[in-house]
């Protein structure tokens, strides 16, 4: 039984809102899309790219899924994710999208979303780790369902934006540091371990 990791970008003020570009998300009138590009090096790419060569599976929401599928596929330039990207095995939560999905490796998860993912990480050998994806994590962690955050949490404020965790949106977790890794750039990548509510242990 693997553990269900997720990873994001996130601002000092908790915005993880369209990290990767201008056009990635302009929702609610975002307009500061591509925050983090400016903050990517090496240590970043060896870092992050450690994690996603380990066994396991993907977990995507819909527009994530939609965004990446638009890109990685089509990538010649020998970058190292997109080796990873297309063989490793994609599951995505949607109830507008429908089967095949244009994007090798990749399944549809049928019915609710948090069940689904529930059963989903006592059958994937490996972690299964959500990319991304900022309504279906608040959908699983306010389930108890996450039990890793990896965090890339730039030097960057930015007053707006859709946050990691909104307010009342999950129960209360306490998490433990694991592992930090600074870049030179000045981003922390910061793993945490969920520590099991009461609930889930009595």
């Amino acid at each position: 039984m693997g553990k269900l990791v997720v990873v994001v970008n996130v601002t000092l003020d908790g915005v993880m809102q369209a990290p990767g570009g201008t056009d990635e998300d302009t929702r609610g009138g975002f307009r500061h899309g591509g925050w983090a590009t400016p903050y990517a090096d090496h240590v970043m790419a060896e870092t992050m790219g450690r994690g996603m060569r380990a066994d396991g599976a993907l977990l995507f929401g819909r527009r994530t899924f939609e965004k990446f599928c638009g890109y990685w596929p089509r990538q010649t330039d020998g970058n190292p994710y997109t080796e990873v990207l297309n063989r490793k095995h994609k599951y995505v939560a949607s109830r507008s999208l429908a089967e095949p999905l244009p994007w090798q490796n990749s399944s549809l998860l049928k019915g609710d979303a948090t069940a689904a993912v529930a059963a989903l990480t006592r059958e994937v050998e490996g972690d299964l780790v959500v990319l991304g994806s900022g309504e279906l994590v608040r959908s699983l962690a306010g389930a108890g369902l996450v039990d890793i955050y990896t965090l890339s949490i730039h030097p960057i404020t930015l007053g707006s934006g859709t946050k990691l965790f909104a307010e009342g949106e999950t129960g209360y977790d306490t998490l433990e540091l694991v592992d930090a890794v600074p870049t030179t750039t000045g981003v922390i990548i910061a793993t945490y371990q969920r520590r099991r509510r009461a609930s889930e242990t009595s």
